[in-house]
Formats: C-alpha cells, structure tokens, sequence
C-alpha cells in the first residue's frame, strides 16, 4: 500500500526531479506534486510524494534535514479536508 507524505519548508527553486530523488534513497517513488499558488503560479514552498514503499524510513532520515539551505518539514500527510463552496 502507497502512503502519501508531506513534505514543508522548501527552498521555491526546488524542482519535483530533486524531491523525487532524494526520496528515491529510500524506496520506490511513485509521484511527486509540488504546489504552485493558483494566482501568481509561484512555488509555494511544500509539495507531497507518494511512496510505494521505503516511506516510514524517508520521513525518519529526511525530517529536519537540509534540503538547498532550508530545514525540510517531512511527515505523513494528513487527509484533504473538505471545503465549503465559493459563491
């Protein structure tokens, strides 16, 4: 089973083949989705990987680590929160 994991606090020059990498170290990669703002399409500075495997170990050895000078926030993402419609 895949598990999906957060990941904070990038640097917004971060690129999802950088991410992807890192990530790879420790078990199959099966997609990685960083967040543009809707606006602007700025980089946000978060994203998500997926994992088929390896993930509990990724979030160990990468949380806290330094990813391009800034301190990666790396933990396993919570469900999408349903929200009310725009009117």
């Amino acid at each position: 089973m895949s598990k999906n994991i957060y990941v904070g606090n990038l640097p917004f020059s971060a690129s999802e083949d950088q991410i992807r990498g890192a990530f790879a170290n420790y078990g199959e990669v099966t997609s990685v989705k960083l967040i543009n703002d809707r606006e602007t399409g700025r980089p946000r500075g978060f994203g998500f990987v997926e994992m088929s495997s390896g993930a509990d170990e990724a979030i160990q050895a990468l949380n806290g680590s330094d990813f391009g000078g800034r301190s990666m926030k790396v933990n396993e993402a919570r469900p999408r929160e349903e929200r009310r419609p725009r009117w």
